[in-house]
Parts: C-alpha cells; sequence; structure tokens
C-alpha cells in the first residue's frame, strides 16, 4: 500500500522538480544509488521495471527505503498494462509512470488514488491523459520534442502539468530551456545515473551531480518567479 497520497507525490514532484529513474539486477548496488540521490536531496525515484523478477528487487528496495529514508517517494516506470501496475502498487508503489497512455492503467491507479503518470507525444493524448485523471503528463521522449513543443503545450493549455524524459541533463542551459518553457520536473535516467557511476560506484558522484542538478533546477524557477 503505498505511503504518499498522489497529491503529495505530485506537491514533491514539483517542489524538488526531479524524478531520478534507473534499472538495476544488484540490489546491493540499488540500495547505494538510491541513498546517493537521497543525500543528494532528491525526494522521488522511479525504479524502471524492465528487468527480469524486477518486483522483486522493487520489493527489497521500497522496504528498505521505509526503514532508513522514509521521506523517500519510490514509484515505478515502464508499466505497460493494468495487471503490472496492480503488482507494484500492492508491494507499495507511491506512483506509476508509462511509456505510453493506457486507459486500463488510469482505471486501476484512480481507483487506489495512486499518482499515474502517462507517457505522451501529442496535445491530444496529453488532453485525454488529463481527461482522464493525470495530474503531470510525462512527455516522452522528451528529446524528440524539445522545450519548444511544451511551450507551445501550455499556450492552449497553461494549466498543464508535464514531465519531460528523455533528452534532460544536468548541464544548466538544458534545465534552463526546460523550464524555461513551463515543465513541472523532469525525469532523468542515464544522463544522471550513468553506466560510468554504477560499473565504478562512484556514489558520491551522483550524490554531487544530484544536488548541483536540484539547485540548478531551483535557481531557474525563482528566477522565472521574479521575471
Amino acid at each position: 500500500m503505498a505511503r504518499f497520497s498522489r497529491i503529495e507525490v505530485a506537491n514533491v514532484m514539483q517542489q524538488t522538480g526531479l524524478v531520478p529513474l534507473f534499472f538495476s539486477d544488484d540490489i546491493d548496488k540499488s540500495k547505494k544509488i538510491i541513498r546517493a540521490c537521497y543525500d543528494g536531496g532528491a525526494r522521488l525515484l522511479e525504479f524502471t521495471a524492465r528487468g527480469d523478477f524486477a518486483h522483486e528487487i522493487f520489493s527489497e528496495l521500497i522496504k528498505y527505503t521505509i526503514k532508513e529514508m522514509p521521506q523517500m517517494i519510490m514509484g515505478v516506470g515502464s508499466v505497460v498494462d493494468a495487471a503490472q501496475a496492480s503488482l507494484y502498487m500492492s508491494l507499495g508503489a507511491n506512483f506509476v509512470v508509462t511509456p505510453v497512455l493506457r486507459e486500463d492503467i488510469a482505471l486501476i491507479c484512480n481507483r487506489r488514488k495512486i499518482l499515474w503518470s502517462a507517457g505522451c507525444g501529442s496535445l491530444q493524448e496529453i488532453a485525454r491523459a488529463e481527461e482522464l485523471g493525470c495530474e503531470i503528463v510525462k512527455l516522452f521522449p522528451g528529446g524528440t520534442y524539445g522545450p519548444s513543443f511544451v511551450k507551445a503545450i501550455k499556450g492552449p493549455q497553461p494549466w498543464t502539468s508535464l514531465m519531460p524524459t528523455g533528452g534532460v541533463s544536468p548541464e544548466k542551459e538544458n534545465l534552463k530551456a526546460w523550464f524555461e518553457a513551463g515543465v513541472a520536473c523532469v525525469g532523468m535516467g542515464s544522463k544522471l545515473i550513468s553506466k560510468e557511476i554504477i560499473q565504478n560506484e562512484d556514489y558520491e558522484k551522483l550524490q554531487r551531480l544530484t544536488e548541483n542538478t536540484i539547485d540548478i533546477i531551483k535557481e531557474v524557477k525563482q528566477k522565472k518567479l521574479r521575471a
């Protein structure tokens, strides 16, 4: 059962502006990755369920965070159908992220008041996701559309909250472009939790990178508010 309501999750997404995401089949390394992100200021993490027996790994990780990092909001990504969403919600997932718009996932998440973020790539899909109760829409793949697409969407739909995933990096200019365009938050995978960091087990670097990324996001958002 989720420990955080969908409203709480949405608020933290918008407050921190960053949702790190990764998959590893190594539980020990995964715990260290989560700890590094947490110590760097991240308060959400999306575990991308792409490998065999991924739910078993997720189960261990969410128990670990509840005990060691109670403020960390663990969710699951790459969810493709309602059955998979239900499995992870039964393990304690606090939010569900999908690569595509699936109405069956919307129904099952809404029934249990779990935040879900649908992967959308058009204004029509975004509008439909919002009609189905999607609070923060995942723009995917973000790099294909870019900040100009976000700005165009926010014109006719200023109420829309978007989270691009893919095409987002920790560099200031990249983050500045996205947040000035109007995104609510960004999802960041290999550009943040890189293969090099995982292979070298350089968790101090990951912590610094996470902290720096969040600082940049805060700075950009504050400047936008003052503009």
